[in-house]
């Protein structure tokens, strides 16, 4: 059975946004619904992701042959592609918001919510959340893709911070820390970092974070920030005109002797001569 037939004055308010943007999220529509009981969509399938936050009532979803019974304060993922029924109960029907949503982030964020098709039930205090304040602004007649956006990265991490099952099995173990160190030097290779600094940026001991990467990847942490700096300069001197000088500043040098010393170490070549060569391929 498909979408019943609403009862006069009943009605699902939305706003279709098409905002997509965005390389992490898009956000297609956004709705919110007071379900009259025994209100039931689908079954039905989507190209995208749709999840509800249940703020009133109660219902029942349906998916992969598996009903899960929602309640007030939570929400349901059905997510793209899978086939998916709900029911609204006779007694006490559920009121909800929905959200449209796309992106090559959502995989990681339910992941990390431990949400998906086999368990698709997390917390949701829908008047507490950003999601509240994101209806209430396109309910007063605002169209702003900027602020509507910050609110759903919003939405997102109130979802993997409150999910009944989310994944916290790995966290603060010895690998986290590896990634982060790995994510720090990506971010602040071109500034003059130093290992006492981002042991301070991971609230670690320097000598237990340089033991842990060690062991982890084979380098140390100066060795291998040092070949990130040369791989990003060895980009920079193929695909741009930049002065071998201004490469250095943008890697993280303020000696051009010194950055040249360390990139011919690496490359075993200097950086001019690295550019010639790279020319005439």
């Amino acid at each position: 059975m498909i979408e019943q037939s609403l009862p006069e004055g009943r009605y699902d308010d939305h706003a279709f946004l098409d905002y997509e943007r965005s390389n992490d999220f898009s956000l297609y529509e956004i709705g919110n619904f007071a379900c009259p009981p025994l209100y039931s969509y689908g079954p039905v399938a989507r190209t995208r992701d749709i999840f509800h936050f249940v703020f009133a009532g109660k219902g029942k979803l349906v998916i992969r042959n598996k009903e899960f019974n929602v309640d007030t304060m939570q929400g349901f993922l059905i997510p793209a592609k899978e086939r998916a029924f709900y029911i609204a109960d006779k007694d006490e029907p559920w009121s909800y918001f929905w959200l449209h949503v796309g992106g090559s982030r959502l995989p990681d964020i339910w992941k990390k919510a431990g949400i998906n098709a086999d368990s698709p039930i997390f917390i949701s205090d829908a008047k507490k959340s950003p999601l509240y304040d994101l209806y209430n602004m396109l309910n007063a007649g605002r169209d702003r893709e900027l602020y509507c956006m910050s609110k759903l990265y919003e939405i997102m991490d109130h979802i993997t911070s409150t999910s009944i099952h989310r994944d916290t099995s790995h966290s603060n173990t010895g690998i986290d820390h590896v990634h982060r160190i790995i994510r720090i030097i990506q971010l602040k290779y071109s500034e003059p970092i130093t290992i006492a600094q981002i042991a301070d940026l991971c609230g670690l001991n320097r000598s237990y974070m340089s033991r842990l990467f060690s062991n982890a990847t084979g380098n140390s942490i100066q060795g291998y920030l040092i070949k990130y700096r040369m791989k990003k300069a060895m980009q920079l001197l193929k695909e741009t005109d930049d002065t071998v000088q201004n490469i250095a500043y943008l890697v993280g040098y303020s000696d051009i002797f010194t950055f040249s010393k360390a990139f011919k170490k690496i490359s075993g070549q200097s950086p001019t001569d690295y550019r010639v060569s790279m020319s005439s391929k």
